[in-house]
């Protein structure tokens, strides 16, 4: 959207000159004031625009006219300069190379600090950064018609919900109450928008990472139980801690290995539902996270404990120097590798040169559990069940419930299949089973006890099928720098987690923030 606005006002540019009156200048400003109010204003109708029609409406009334006057001006501007003397070449191409490095400085500028510092102070985050770009604009193009900003400036002030301040908070809180909700902290950071909100009438705590659940817990035990853990409000995250269940063969003449005596490896750390429970059976457990606020919430506002080791980095960056420093310094029993968010996962933690780095870390008879959400009718699931399966040989999927029969509605809809599907590996080619679930293993918690034993298993055939049907592209296994093709299916998946989400929490709730 951004680069077609670009595109046509430097292209039309000679047709508007004739058209487009000077005064236009005066009222960027004006407009780029007004943005943030535009922007609440449209937020009210998501639900009925969609995830598609939402943002192209939004972008084509905020910013595209901005982007796109911005550039007509400063195209004609550029068109005034006269550098003919330096040669013909120079005096044609000259101004637009010139023009392109400055917005290519400014861009990798931007996002190097931004990346730095989102959500570090109000000038750090969206309504910020809005607002520090309009009073460039003003600088640049003072005029009278400024006053009219007044205006904007005041709603923001007061009433934009999406403006972090302690006013707007507290008119928030107003809205989301209204429909029993109640929010306990916000903060933008470089993941996105995190938040953790209160269901007061059902009495659960979220936390949201933009338009999406990282997790969430029941607030209060179930009545005269007292678990150990709190009470995790989606399965699948119990489902996670059944690598402590896997035995094999081999292993039933062994003696067992207390978990005091075991360490385990968290990419991704949501609100640490996983974690808690690991260290709350003895286990040493390292969890990285590239979102510090993810962290500091999980440990502020949810049950994960501190007595653990926090990896505030890419995981990227901490498998690989985790490789170099080898099995001596990083080895591990279990591996938790669950890092969805906002609809789509991090592609580049999902290659094979990324699972291999986690399979070297694994120990040899050490089990790894991998949650992919997604729809699993769509060719992405088969391309990363594959590239599991291409670096750890042995794998049994489980998907988080039953499937629906084609005849209901939910299998109709549109033919989409959105669940949570776990890959517990191993990195021998020993086939593995579960031992049963013993009152222990589930810290007095009911939803583990229901919840943590693998149920619906997912035959590796299914795969193998959905693989011959597939066009080439979406059969390969998922490497680095070649990670399109998994990018292109997410956009539609990403889509389908956003209605389903809808369904989660009012539309007021994720409108409001």
């Amino acid at each position: 959207m951004m680069m077609a606005a670009v595109l046509l006002a430097w292209t039309a540019r000679t047709t508007l000159r004739s058209h487009a009156p000077k005064s236009t200048l005066h009222y960027i400003p004006v407009l780029a004031f007004s943005i943030p109010t535009l922007q609440f204003l449209l937020f009210r109708y998501s639900g009925q625009l969609g995830a598609v029609y939402g943002p192209v409406a939004t972008e084509l009334l905020t910013c595209f006219p901005l982007i796109f006057l911005s550039v007509y001006f400063a195209a004609n501007l550029l068109d005034t300069i006269d550098l003919s003397r330096y040669g013909e070449r120079v005096g044609n191409a000259g101004p637009g190379i010139a023009s392109y490095a400055v917005f290519s400085v400014t861009q990798k500028l931007s996002m190097y600090l931004i990346g730095r510092n989102a959500g570090s102070s109000l000038m750090f985050t969206r309504s910020g950064l809005q607002f520090m770009v309009a009073t460039f604009y003003a600088l640049v193009l003072p005029s009278k018609f400024l006053v009219i900003a007044v205006l904007p400036l005041l709603h923001s002030a007061s009433l934009n919900v999406h403006v972090p301040l302690e006013r707007t908070t507290l008119a928030l809180n107003a809205t989301l109450q209204m429909h029993k909700y109640s929010l306990v902290a916000r903060q933008e950071s470089l993941t996105g928008y995190i938040s953790v909100l209160d269901n007061v009438k059902d009495g659960f705590r979220v936390m949201r990472c933009d338009h999406s659940l990282l997790g969430g817990e029941w607030s209060l035990p179930p009545k005269g139980r007292t678990p150990t853990v709190k009470e995790p409000i989606y399965a699948v995250f119990a489902m996670l801690e059944a690598v402590r269940l896997v035995k094999t063969e081999s292993a039933k003449n062994k003696p067992d290995v207390p978990d005091d005596q075991r360490n385990a490896l968290v990419i991704g750390l949501g609100i640490g539902t996983t974690p808690s429970a690991l260290i709350a059976h003895g286990i040493r457990t390292t969890i990285v996270e590239i979102d510090p606020i993810v962290h500091d919430f999980a440990t502020r506002y949810f049950s994960l404990p501190l007595n653990h080791t926090a990896m505030i980095e890419d995981a990227s960056d901490f498998v690989s120097r985790a490789q170099h420093a080898g099995p001596e310094q990083y080895s591990y029993d279990y591996i938790i590798h669950d890092v969805f968010t906002g609809g789509a996962e991090p592609v580049n933690l999902f290659t094979q040169e990324f699972l291999q780095g986690l399979s070297e870390l694994l120990k040899p008879d050490g089990v790894i559990a991998i949650n992919y959400a997604g729809d699993l009718l769509l060719p992405s699931a088969t391309l990363v069940v594959h590239t599991v399966l291409s670096v750890f040989p042995t794998c049994r999927i489980f998907r988080e419930d039953v499937p629906a029969p084609p005849t209901e509605p939910k299998a109709k809809a549109k033919n989409k299949d959105f669940t949570n599907m776990v890959l517990f590996c191993r990195k021998s080619n020993e086939p593995f089973a579960f031992r049963n679930v013993v009152e222990a293993d589930c810290l007095g918690s009911q939803a583990r006890r229901y919840n943590m034993y693998p149920q619906h298993e997912i035959d590796r055939a299914y795969f193998d099928e959905r693989r011959r049907g597939a066009a080439t592209t979406a059969t390969e296994g998922l490497r680095r720098g070649n990670t399109q093709v998994l990018e292109k299916w997410q956009r539609e998946s990403a889509v389908g987690h956003w209605g389903i989400m809808r369904t989660v929490l009012p539309d007021a709730v994720w409108e409001n923030w």
